[in-house]
């Protein structure tokens, strides 16, 4: 009885796996598709960076018709979205998740534009400055830290007596 509900369950799961692999080489070929585009229709352009922020599609005021084009659950995340002044116009994009904290706010830089899609920055004049964000620390790394002040307040109230 046992053997039989683990091997059903098995083949339950092997069958997943096996949709889920197709699934994702079809979503990857898709993904080098809508690159391929994007890479073609790219544009060099300057702007004065306005503002930065992680915004949903429809706070962030772009034109009705991207919000038309994109689908439910794109507009309930939350993007990064850059205002940025573009001779005289004032425009609204959506850079590239791996660029967003390399684009400096206030400055002017060269961006490779696609569309409303920012894929490239590199500094007008001179070198952009890479971001001092915060590391991700370890679970050991935050411990020690903790063990480490508290081992420093122990030795200040011991000298204090």
């Amino acid at each position: 009885m046992l053997g039989r509900v683990l091997l059903i369950i098995a083949i339950i799961l092997l069958i997943v796996m096996v949709v889920l692999y197709f699934l994702g080489k079809k979503a990857q070929k898709k993904k080098e598709e809508q690159d391929a585009q994007v890479a073609a229709a790219a544009q060099s352009v300057s702007m004065l960076i306005i503002d930065k922020k992680r915004m949903r599609l429809k706070d962030a005021g772009l034109p009705q018709q991207v919000l038309a084009q994109t689908n439910k659950l794109m507009q309930r995340s939350k993007l990064p979205i850059v205002k940025a002044k573009v001779g005289s116009r004032v425009m609204t994009f959506i850079a590239d998740e791996k660029i967003f904290e390399e684009i400096p706010v206030k400055k002017e830089v060269k961006a490779t534009v696609s569309g409303l899609y920012i894929t490239g920055v590199r500094g007008l004049r001179g070198p952009l400055e890479k971001p001092q964000g915060k590391q991700k620390k370890s679970l050991r790394a935050k411990l020690q830290a903790q063990y480490d002040k508290a081992n420093k307040k122990l030795q200040e109230e011991k000298q204090k007596k």
